[in-house]
């Protein structure tokens, strides 16, 4: 996009250079303003996008659903629901439904995790404190993720079980 603009930006810059009036001139810079304005804008609103960043427990739309958070079983992210192991075989498709449920706001989003390795997934899967950062489509309610983070698992404690 940069390159595109900075040889549009040079070719008419070579074009004022030959013209002789100065309302060609004019003109010219007038549309080299309005082309730069809106080059700017369009960066600014990619880099919103890009910024969207949210913070919940990521899980299952089934789980959320049902209200089972810490005790969802992790057959939900492959077939969809519990109890499915029963009847998916391997090979069938997987029917997940991600998502992040935010505590501040009372509602989740659904997360679309195609650029982020199903391998990864598995250290933030059921866990709270996930940040998502990605783009958002309002319309549809659906984080587009980039990159995630997720809490260092917990620290186990000498003392647990002994008591």
């Amino acid at each position: 996009m940069r390159k595109f603009v900075l040889i549009a930006l040079g070719a008419l810059m070579g074009v004022g250079a030959l013209a002789s009036s100065s309302t060609v001139m004019d003109r010219i810079k007038k549309g080299v303003k309005a082309q730069t304005e809106a080059v700017r804008h369009a960066l600014s609103d990619e880099k919103e996008a890009a910024a969207f960043e949210k913070k919940g427990f990521l899980t299952t739309e089934w789980c959320v659903r049902h209200d089972m958070f810490k005790d969802c079983r992790l057959e939900t992210a492959v077939c969809g629901y519990e109890g499915c192991f029963k009847t998916w075989q391997f090979g069938d498709p997987i029917q997940e439904s991600m998502v992040l449920y935010v505590h501040d706001d009372g509602k989740y989003y659904k997360v679309d995790l195609d650029d982020v390795p199903r391998s990864e997934l598995d250290e933030a899967m059921n866990r709270n404190e996930v940040t998502l950062i990605g783009t958002y489509d309002a319309a549809a309610n659906v984080i587009h993720v980039k990159e995630f983070k997720a809490p260092p698992p917990p620290k186990k404690s000498f003392f647990k079980g002994c008591l």
